[in-house]
Formats: structure tokens, C-alpha cells, sequence
């Protein structure tokens, strides 16, 4: 006799630019609820961490606190950004973004930081964070200037694009859960 399929424990999401993370915005702004299928609110599905209004990209949601802890543990998955930032992004300045920027929130850190092209007018870095802070990218990349201009490096777009093994694989506004092998890869059973 087969056994069940165990009903899923997680939802992926992704989250459009413009809506906040919230039950309910009391400036009446656009929240995630209101751009999901109803039942994500009635069936109480909550988000794991956040994703500011102005970001874009893979968010989750789960009805279970157990994942909730395990995933914003701090340090227990890492989760992947590609950004695109204003101007030319010295070698220094990404030596900084792993080895740390001092801010009032804490020492902003990314494990890793690349290239991934551009140059000039605007460049699209790959960002890993296993810690996230309120706005931690855009904090960090705010401390840096460009070498030609002398103007901040300040990310004009940000997006999530995986968390652990997951990646994100929806358009935008669309939900789906994920498989038992999905949820299992994610924390590196």
C-alpha cells in the first residue's frame, strides 16, 4: 500500500514590485494578500521573512511555525539576489560588501557578491546574503560610490531569485507549492 503524499508546508510566491508585506497596510498601500488567491489569507498562510515594496521576487509562505523557525534562523539558508545598481562597482567595494559595512542596523554582510554584467551607466551584481537585515542590500551598497562619478551606487532594482536549492521558476504574482523533494532540498536534508 502506498502511503499519502504529505500535504505541502510551503508556498512560493512571487512577489511583484510595489506591494508590501503585510496582513493589512495602514497607509491602504497594496499589499501581497491582495494580489494572491484568497485562500492564501483565509487558510492562514503567513510569509517567511520579507521583501521590501520597492524588491521583486521569490517570497514564502507557510501555515507551519516549525519552518518558520528553521527558515529565519539566522545563518540556516542562503538566499540569492540579482541586483542592478547605479554606476561602476569597484573591486574594493565588493571586497567591502563581504568583509562588512558598518551601519545603524549592524554590520551589513554578503557572503558573496559578483558581477554578472553591465559596467558604465548601471551594473547587475549577484548578491548571497545568510543573514538578512531590513534593507540590508540597498543599506550596503548606499556606503559605496562609484570611482568616475562620485555618486552612490544605489540599487535601482532588486530581486530575489532563490533561497537555498529553490529557485524561483513562477511569473510574477503567481503562487504554487512546492514538492516534498522541494521542501526537503531547501533545508539540505
Amino acid at each position: 500500500m502506498n502511503s499519502p503524499t504529505p500535504a505541502p508546508r510551503l508556498l512560493m510566491y512571487h512577489k511583484p514590485k510595489g506591494c508590501t508585506v503585510t496582513r493589512a497596510d495602514e497607509l491602504g498601500q497594496t499589499t501581497v494578500y491582495d494580489l494572491m488567491p484568497e485562500w492564501v489569507l483565509k487558510d492562514g498562510w503567513v510569509p517567511i521573512g520579507r521583501l521590501d515594496k520597492d524588491s521583486k521576487g521569490l517570497l514564502l509562505f507557510t501555515q507551519n511555525s516549525r519552518w518558520m523557525r528553521l527558515l529565519t534562523k539566522p545563518g540556516a539558508v542562503e538566499k540569492t539576489y540579482e541586483i542592478w545598481v547605479r554606476g561602476w562597482v569597484t573591486k574594493e567595494n565588493l571586497k567591502r560588501a563581504t568583509e562588512g559595512v558598518p551601519s545603524p542596523v549592524g554590520l551589513l554582510t554578503a557572503k558573496r557578491v559578483e558581477v554578472l554584467g553591465g559596467g558604465g551607466p548601471k551594473t547587475r551584481l549577484g548578491v548571497v546574503l545568510v543573514e538578512g537585515k531590513n534593507r540590508e542590500i540597498r543599506r550596503m551598497f548606499l556606503s559605496f560610490k562609484d570611482a568616475k562619478t562620485g555618486k552612490t551606487n544605489k540599487v535601482m532594482e532588486l530581486k530575489r531569485v532563490s533561497i537555498g536549492k529553490l529557485r524561483l521558476d513562477i511569473l510574477p504574482g503567481t503562487v504554487r507549492f512546492l514538492t516534498p523533494a522541494e521542501e526537503k532540498a531547501l533545508l539540505g536534508c
